[in-house]
């Protein structure tokens, strides 16, 4: 997928590309122990999400942020959950795939946005298992309080700069975005 135009102020969109300039030269390695923690911190604070999921659990769930320069595969097994990112070019086997701006994901994610609406307006594209993606969104949408705090919270004492820098990253948008 490619990254939808943006018809807003050149400044808007060069903010906007920020988070993928950035991320573009980190090795990934680097990223996967935060992948790993954020994963098992989620699953330890929330094993329910496990039953919602049911038959699903434990399937590949590729998370496409289509403006960053890598994917995401979460397999969200009880005993073992995996979140590992693989550049683009990559293709990693998946049973299930989610493709939206990171924004609109993490929106999604937060319960800020419905993802059904996205979905309808074309911001969210879905493949694959389709059954699997409605028992994923079902979870989140049962998650009591926010997935994206409680993702936030397995950075420990950093979640307090993680946190920052997410609505550093959600001011940037600006109002409506």
């Amino acid at each position: 997928m490619s990254v939808p135009p943006d018809s807003s102020s050149p400044f808007k969109a060069f903010i906007r590309q920020v988070p993928a300039l950035l991320l573009t030269p980190v090795p990934l390695a680097l990223l996967q122990p935060v992948l790993n923690r954020i994963a098992t911190h989620v699953a330890g604070a929330r094993p329910e999400l496990f039953d919602r999921l049911g038959p699903h659990a434990g399937k590949r769930f590729l998370i496409d942020p289509v403006d960053f320069p890598f994917v995401l595969v979460l397999t969200p097994e009880r005993k073992a959950p995996r979140l590992n990112a693989h550049r683009r070019h990559e293709r990693p086997a998946h049973d299930a795939a989610i493709a939206g701006t990171f924004a609109n994901l993490l929106d999604m994610i937060d319960g800020t946005l419905d993802g059904d609406a996205m979905f309808f307006s074309r911001d969210l594209a879905v493949s694959g298992d389709t059954e699997a993606i409605v028992a994923l969104r079902n979870a989140l949408d049962d998650f009591e309080g926010s997935a994206l705090a409680a993702a936030i919270g397995s950075f420990g004492p950093f979640a307090g700069p993680a946190s920052f820098v997410l609505s550093g990253f959600r001011a940037s948008r600006g109002a409506g975005s």
